[in-house]
């Protein structure tokens, strides 16, 4: 698949999955890729976690648009922005009129109160925001970073559980937009990424299906990232080769050639029962070794990206 078509498919896309399996280095690399195909792109972060600011090497992400990566000859523009339920509650209030009344809930603090009243209302405003955006933002692409799992069920339900709370007002309109937002496959589509381990894969096999049946969101590729490249000759035995390493040396070779050999297998065994279970494209990405990931490493996963998307339109599921 031409990287052009996929990005032409749809507005939004969600990133999600398990905790600790990169999502976030899957979203920024998505949105470098998709800037080099020409289509400026917002990037949106809404746990807090303000973790997509070291990846692209600025200093913060604000509730205003902040600029990642300026545009020149070879890409779009990159930027981003933070959104917080708070942040989303007081604009909220402001569009509706009441201006004055989120200033009185800023100063007294009862805007927390305000918003764990009723259950799902932090994430419908959330929600609502990225609505705007996608409707309003001046860019080609908006793509958002979703919580982890379990929260990322709670999220994308809200909608929905609203909608029937509140019958009518201004909440069941937001709740109902924002549900037809999310059920249309040309405006938003949930990007799943997962580690070729057993316990994310099936979480992310869990998360897929509660998408669709309670959600009716449009799934798109799977992202299988940091995967292990495969290295020949790791089953020749050294025990027979001449050198002069140590006895401990020698140990600690055929120590780490017995890792990379088991990891290999559990990675074809995971992808394998992955395509199984559930049938979707697989966008594989490699491990990247070191201590920091940052706009280096996010340009080389790019890259790693669009080769696996491009590879879709051969039938190679990685």
């Amino acid at each position: 698949m031409d990287p052009d078509d996929y990005f032409d498919r749809t507005r939004l896309v969600i990133v999600a999955g398990k905790g600790g399996v990169g999502k976030t280095v899957v979203a920024a690399s998505l949105a470098r890729l998709a800037a080099r195909t020409g289509r400026s792109t917002l990037l949106v972060e809404v746990d807090g976690r303000y973790a997509l600011a070291s990846l692209f090497e600025v200093d913060e992400i604000s509730y205003r648009d902040t600029t990642l990566r300026a545009a020149d000859k070879e890409s779009a523009a990159i930027t981003a922005r933070s959104i917080t339920p708070d942040t989303a509650l007081v604009e909220w209030l402001d569009d509706h009129g009441l201006k004055m009344v989120s200033k009185r809930l800023q100063k007294t603090g009862a805007i927390e109160v305000i918003a764990t009243a009723t259950p799902g209302i932090k994430d419908l405003l959330v929600l609502g925001k990225i609505k705007q955006l996608v409707n309003e933002a001046p860019v080609d692409l908006v793509i958002v970073d979703a919580p982890a799992s379990g929260h990322a069920m709670t999220f994308l339900r809200a909608p929905a559980q609203l909608m029937e709370m509140a019958e009518s007002g201004p909440i069941h309109a937001q709740a109902k937009a924002v549900l037809e937002m999310l059920n249309d496959p040309a405006t938003c589509e949930v990007m799943l990424v997962t580690l070729p381990e057993e316990t994310p894969v099936n979480e992310l096999i869990d998360t897929a299906y509660q998408l669709e049946d309670d959600v009716g969101v449009q799934l798109g590729p799977v992202v299988v990232n940091g995967r292990y490249s495969e290295i020949d000759g790791l089953d020749v035995s050294l025990d027979d080769v001449r050198t002069n390493l140590s006895k401990a040396d020698l140990a600690d070779l055929t120590a780490a050639g017995d890792f990379r050999q088991k990891r290999s297998l559990l990675q074809a065994e995971q992808q394998a029962r992955l395509a199984t279970e559930l049938p979707l494209e697989q966008l594989t990405l490699p491990y990247i070794f070191g201590s920091d990931v940052g706009a280096d490493q996010i340009d080389e996963l790019a890259e790693h990206l669009r080769h696996a998307v491009e590879a879709i339109e051969l039938g190679d599921p990685s």
